[in-house]
């Protein structure tokens, strides 16, 4: 782990054309928490790592959150606090248990995707179909489907499940975890990847460290 480092934002700028780029990021307290017991979770970390986000969106071609985050959240997913373009926005429902509802539906110009099994697709939605596989659907699908789209680079935004699942599928290039200098003490918690029984297995990222403004940290891990 190194403490001084360059941008974090050039291996994004720097990403090749012809493969996918993943950028996950997720932002938690020093416990490891994004939520209070009662689910409470706006706003863990502070005005910094939110700007961090945004220019994060502006980086890549696309956003994607599950229905889960839009259910508990409504996001707007644009770009709002930093110069530049907001990206597509995209949605994985894999049972169609979002209505035609949501900040995110906002018609401003920018694409929106809907990635599912068969759900009824809002109009001015594309409809992205994917199979089920116990239930589920498989990140690097996802990936494929959105770079056959043209969608090269992509940030998973939300919620922490997505994210994990995409992490151990393998899918994700970058995490960025950004730690909020507070302490929750109980809550839902970040990532919950597959478990390992032997420490051997667990994830070694190589990892640079970025101290930013309020005490907030970020958390550059290059795990492909």
């Amino acid at each position: 782990m190194e403490s001084s480092s360059p941008d974090p934002f050039q291996p994004i700028a720097e990403a090749s054309a012809d493969r996918p780029f993943v950028v996950a990021q997720l932002g938690q307290s020093l416990d490891g928490r994004i939520a209070t017991v009662t689910g409470e979770s706006r706003y863990i970390n502070g005005s910094a790592a939110l700007d961090h986000l945004h220019r994060l969106r502006a980086a890549v071609d696309a956003v994607v959150v599950g229905a889960g985050t839009i259910v508990a959240d409504d996001p707007l997913l644009t770009v709002r606090r930093v110069t530049g373009a907001s990206p597509a926005r995209v949605v994985i429902d894999p049972t169609g248990r979002l209505d035609a509802q949501g900040k995110w539906l906002t018609r401003d110009g920018t694409p929106l995707l809907l990635i599912s099994a068969g759900a009824a697709c809002p109009e001015g939605v594309e409809l992205v179909r994917l199979p089920l596989h116990e239930g589920l659907m498989r990140p690097a699908e996802i990936v494929a489907a959105l770079f056959a789209r043209g969608y090269r680079k992509l940030l998973i935004e939300g919620g922490a499940r997505t994210i994990s699942s995409f992490i151990d599928a393998g899918c994700v290039n970058r995490l960025h975890l950004l730690m909020a200098p507070v302490i929750i003490g109980a809550g839902k918690t970040g990532l919950e990847l597959k478990p390992q029984g032997d420490l051997s297995l667990a994830l070694r990222p190589p990892t640079k460290v970025h101290l930013l403004e309020g005490g907030e940290v970020l958390f550059d891990c290059a795990l492909m």
